[in-house]
């Protein structure tokens, strides 16, 4: 019951993450406008980069490495303080090479820069790597929730134009510094002091540098774009792409949810000898995000047109050919989130893992010229669309020998079957119906509703799948 547990916490954290952006993200795209919402996106790019290097790949290694130790209590404790102390010098460096980069930089958006550096100082103090990796969602979880509320009222009190675009990055960041603080109280409970001299941090700079090679690889298909079409074509370009890829995001929250939940519950059978539950979980993981992913990724195809004009406005119309197109990433990014981090990562085959998202990246640079000059921002979509594909292609490619084909995609047809049924009715429903926030929802209900009975009515085994969480996991 405890992964149950764990991942219904998150999944209502998601589900609550979903609802904040419906509130925000509409009133943001009013009042700051498409320059406004590309300059945070570019500039919030830039700074991404440096975040990354700071950290140095010791986010997913931290989450496996605390869920190897997890039963040793002066491990534990040993192994968080050094890799704490890793995260804290390297983003600490990262944060002033960043600084020294904006100054010397003389670029007219250098005030937004220093609102976005705060960023790279809250990451210093986020501990949530090490509560996932004891698999105690909650702490994460009710932080987050209460972080996110605040941020909520801030948002709506202070951000009244496009002139304070400075305020809304300053607001966003100050909030995840303050978020990542109220975390480090909850550390007593597990961690406890040791001596210095014991602390060898060299311990995980390598196995953490094998993991920030992929870090790399994918950030460079998930904010490359961003920053190309800043340069290439303009900031409200990269604030399109930003806008679509946004909704694409706060969905794939939902459905990768799980990899958040499992990765350190199969880390955990591996260290102490369970292969064949480690493929178990990967079958029924499998189908779960499959189950969820589908109708997710049809349905916002299905009604982009409706959802785009009403949700962030008629100036942002060209939103949603864009939308349409890389709804299909959430299937895509299911399944090798479910191959990749709940299945390679915990199993310690990072190699192939690293492989994947580099042939990925490889993929996505060499797209993304060619196809943003040719195709503007929807050239940008072309290339994340292809770049997901290529990692998805390899990682199955890389298991074949492990796992059984048939057993992965054992079911599989049924949710495609329901979720092509359920496009169909949708797209109709979207092409009669008036654009308003009461038909979308009606379309949207009447979906979901299609979808599931469907699955019901062909058995779709995710059902039998999570009778079985409930007693054995």
């Amino acid at each position: 019951m405890k992964i149950i547990k764990n991942f219904l916490y998150n999944a209502a954290y998601q589900i609550f993450l979903l609802m904040v952006p419906l509130l925000t993200t509409p009133y943001l795209a009013r009042v700051l406008g498409p320059n406004g919402v590309g300059i945070n996106s570019y500039t919030n790019s830039i700074m991404q980069y440096f975040v990354l290097f700071g950290c140095l790949g010791t986010n997913l290694y931290a989450n496996r490495k605390i869920a190897f130790v997890r039963d040793n209590e002066d491990e534990l404790s040993k192994t968080f303080w050094e890799i704490f102390i890793l995260r804290i010098l390297m983003l600490s460096m990262s944060f002033v090479i960043f600084l020294f980069f904006v100054f010397s930089s003389n670029s007219q958006y250098e005030a937004y820069y220093v609102a976005q550096s705060i960023t790279l100082v809250a990451t210093m103090f986020d501990v949530s790597w090490f509560f996932m990796g004891i698999e105690n969602f909650s702490v994460t979880v009710v932080r987050n929730f209460i972080v996110k509320i605040i941020t909520l009222i801030c948002i709506f009190a202070f951000v009244k134009s496009s002139s304070d675009l400075f305020l809304y990055i300053l607001i966003i960041s100050l909030s995840l510094l303050f978020g990542n603080l109220t975390m480090i109280p909850n550390l007593n409970k597990y961690v406890k002091k040791i001596d210095v001299k014991s602390i060898n941090i060299k311990n995980h700079l390598l196995p953490s540098l094998l993991l920030f090679i992929p870090e790399v690889a994918t950030q460079i298909y998930l904010v490359l774009n961003k920053t190309m079409l800043g340069i290439i074509i303009s900031v409200q370009a990269s604030g399109f792409y930003d806008q679509s890829d946004k909704i694409i995001k706060i969905v794939l929250a939902i459905v990768t949810a799980t990899g958040t939940v499992m990765l350190p519950h199969v880390a955990n059978a591996f260290i102490n000898g369970d292969r064949s539950k480690t493929k178990e979980y990967l079958y029924d993981c499998f189908s779960i995000v499959t189950m969820i992913s589908v109708p997710l990724f049809m349905g916002i195809a299905s009604v982009s047109s409706k959802l785009v004009p009403l949700f962030f406005s008629s100036k942002f119309i060209s939103v949603a050919p864009l939308l349409r197109i890389e709804s299909i990433v959430i299937l895509l990014i299911a399944w090798s989130n479910a191959i990749g981090v709940q299945y390679l990562l915990p199993t310690n085959q990072t190699k192939k893992y690293t492989t994947s998202v580099i042939l990925g990246s490889i993929a996505n640079l060499l797209l993304n010229v060619p196809f943003i000059i040719f195709f503007n921002t929807l050239g940008a979509i072309f290339a994340t669309v292809l770049s997901e594909l290529v990692v998805t292609i390899y990682q199955l490619y890389s298991i074949k020998k492990q796992i059984s084909f048939k057993s992965l995609f054992k079911g599989i047809y049924k949710y495609m079957l329901s979720g092509i049924v359920m496009f169909v009715v949708t797209s109709f429903l979207n092409d009669l119906w008036p654009l308003t926030w009461g038909y979308l929802f009606m379309e949207i209900f009447v979906g979901a509703f299609v979808y599931i009975l469907l699955t019901i009515i062909l058995k779709a085994n995710v059902y039998g799948i999570i009778n079985k969480m409930k007693k054995d996991y």
